[in-house]
């Protein structure tokens, strides 16, 4: 089967894609291309937030690092996802009780509360102006999902400790967003939203100043280990000598690494930003200023702009290409739940690609002495991703507690491995988006 180089596949090389947050992008210094050999310590592919989070922390601990990133920094699914900055694991606690046992998912639990707690750190300690705004509000779009939503609540509150999190009703769900399609559910006051793209620009900035070497335009073809160091080859010529390699490529992998493709899969999401709306109209769609996932299982997300657009993601794709018309692709799922922006001028439309595992939860690994991953995080990696290049700079200096933690995690092969995974998922996904409607 022909598989089309994903970096490349609906983009432009070295261009950030026509989106709102790259229309609205802080200004930051250019990072320079990679020419002729280097060495260093640690070297980073991947310029999300996994690669740039790693680089940060490690050149904060001492270490050489420099970081390789194919196009632009937060140029990836960093740069264009929704801004969610959630709690909890991709799975909730009850799931994650029976898959690894009361105490260890107390222990995932924690590393996920870390996992905010790192994004607002950062955003404070190097003054990043990203739009950081709280609150996340999850609505059920089916009556018989409340009551499941409002136990799972109850359950964080009286067994976690989590005193962030309460239950809404569907008359206050109606008061909180200017749509009848939901029936319920519950608001995170401790999760919030912010500008991606913004936050992965100021990573990259504070990295810099740490002394990390940023490279742009540096597309890695390959790397094998030859007498202790690990040799990573650039499409320009450029070969970079490390003592370890951190793998933070996520959905745009591709063909670089098989022990971990086997395991995560990419595929494709889709953002709407609309014209800016009247203040009005605005708080009649989201009083409250916060971010909205529903229960769809192709998930609903949406928010609005520091400058009052409706940020809307809808729909997913399983192939490698894009529609050609995003706008038109999501718009329907928008105009589903808020009628009232029928005729509403859309200014962006972007995709992006993501990466998931087939049980949702990230795969960490040492896959061999020298080489670290972090990957997968199944649309739940704004935070997650974040606090893993904090967790990796821990492991490659020796502390593997967290990583431990992670890695443990049983993280199953896609049947038929990567030549199958296309199209099992896609026979998955339309029993699902069936379901959806039912």
């Amino acid at each position: 089967m022909f598989t089309p180089n994903l970096l490349t596949a609906n983009d432009k090389a070295g261009t950030y894609p026509a989106s709102y947050y790259a229309a609205t992008a802080n200004t930051t210094a250019p990072f320079e291309t990679i020419e002729g050999d280097q060495s260093c310590d640690i070297v980073v592919i991947g310029g999300g937030f996994t690669g740039l989070s790693s680089a940060l922390h490690l050149a904060e601990r001492g270490f050489d690092v420099i970081l390789l990133e194919a196009h632009r920094v937060g140029w990836g699914a960093s740069g264009r996802n929704g801004g969610q900055v959630g709690s909890g694991q991709r799975r909730e606690q009850d799931d994650l009780e029976k898959m690894v046992g009361r105490d260890d998912a107390k222990k995932l639990w924690d590393i996920a509360e870390q996992s905010k707690d790192i994004v607002k750190s950062l955003i404070t300690k190097h003054d990043i102006k990203c739009d950081w705004k709280p609150g996340i509000l999850h609505a059920d779009h089916r009556a018989r999902f409340v009551s499941d939503t409002h136990a799972y609540t109850e359950k964080l509150q009286n067994e976690y400790g989590y005193n962030q999190i309460r239950t809404v009703d569907r008359a206050e769900m109606r008061e909180m967003l200017g749509t009848e399609f939901y029936h319920g559910g519950s608001l995170d006051m401790g999760a919030g939203h912010i500008h991606p793209l913004n936050f992965a620009l100021g990573i990259a900035d504070a990295a810099r100043v740490a002394g990390a070497r940023i490279f742009e335009n540096a597309v890695v073809t390959s790397y094998e280990n030859q007498s202790g160091k690990v040799m990573v080859k650039t499409s320009n010529g450029a070969v970079v000598s490390a003592n370890k390699v951190i793998l933070g490529c996520n959905g745009y992998l591709d063909a670089l690494e098989d022990r971990v493709a086997k395991r995560v899969m990419p595929i494709n999401n889709f953002i709407i930003a609309t014209e800016p709306l009247s203040d009005d109209l605005a708080r009649d769609l989201i009083r409250d200023d916060v971010a909205v996932a529903d229960s769809k299982f192709v998930i609903n997300y949406y928010r609005l702009s520091a400058d009052n657009r409706m940020l809307f993601g809808g729909g997913e794709t399983y192939g490698y290409n894009f529609p050609k018309d995003i706008k038109s692709f999501v718009s329907p799922h928008m105009i589903e739940v808020y009628p009232q922006l029928k005729g509403v001028k859309i200014d962006y439309g972007w995709g992006g690609t993501l990466a998931i595992t087939m049980n949702r939860m990230p795969f960490f690994r040492k896959i061999e002495d020298n080489i670290f991953t972090a990957t997968g995080y199944s649309g739940h990696g704004v935070a997650m991703a974040t606090l893993a290049g904090q967790i990796m700079a821990d492991a490659v200096a020796g502390t593997m507690e967290r990583f431990d933690v992670m890695s443990n995690l049983k993280i199953p092969v896609f049947p038929g491995g990567k030549a199958l995974r296309f199209p099992l998922l896609v026979a998955a996904m339309v029993w699902y988006s069936i379901r959806d409607r039912l």
